[in-house]
């Protein structure tokens, strides 16, 4: 039994390396704060609806730790109640590592990226592999998505930290430069316009 939601991670070997770092004292006063989150809140629900790829980790029976890109249309990470969050797996290469994975050791770890805006979100719990519940593929599918969804994945939640922006690099979709890029189009289309309307000979002549 945990005493704290984050002790899911600050385990008494971490712990130890804390205290002898310097950062334990710290991390003792979050705790007695009230600790880590244990359910979904109105943040991390809307951080999730503008989310189109994460990062899943799990491992095997021996411990051996596998992660995974997994993308889709922005919000398809969905939160289905709140201590559970699921997705559609979509068709890929057959590997089948996670699900292997998963068969033998349920514990999983989402790493939420918002590398637009500096933000990371860290989510530890377990997991199942759904095949034949037609009301979860269902609840989870995205009509709009090309991708052929084959499962659902359906994530328990123990506990979720946000950690610190430092060192993150920017990066964009392409969903959110292509207005930009689209004005840009348009105004050099009119500065070209202008350019022609000042070297015609109607403009030369004035």
């Amino acid at each position: 039994m945990r005493q704290f939601s984050s002790d899911i991670a600050f385990t008494p070997a971490v712990k130890s390396i804390q205290t002898a770092k310097g950062s334990r004292k710290n991390y003792s006063r979050m705790e007695m704060g009230g600790g880590w989150k244990t359910t979904v809140t109105p943040e991390l629900a809307a951080y999730l609806a503008e989310l189109d790829m994460f990062y899943l980790g799990t491992a095997n029976a021996e411990g051996q730790p596998y992660i995974q890109y997994r993308g889709g249309p922005p919000g398809f990470l969905k939160v289905i109640d709140e201590k559970t969050l699921g997705f559609a797996d979509f068709a890929g290469n057959r590997q089948y590592i996670t699900l292997g994975n998963l068969s033998e050791n349920p514990r999983a770890f989402l790493f939420l990226m918002d590398y637009a805006h500096s933000r990371r979100i860290k989510v530890w719990g377990t997991a199942v592999v759904v095949e034949n519940d037609r009301a979860i593929l269902e609840q989870l599918q995205d009509e709009s998505y090309p991708g052929k969804v084959e499962r659902a994945i359906v994530f328990t939640i123990e506990a979720w930290d946000v950690n610190c922006p430092q060192h993150i690099h920017k990066r964009f979709a392409q969903r959110q430069i292509a207005p930009v890029i689209e004005q840009l189009q348009q105004r050099i289309q009119e500065l070209g316009r202008q350019v022609v309307a000042l070297e015609s000979p109607a403009s030369t002549n004035k």
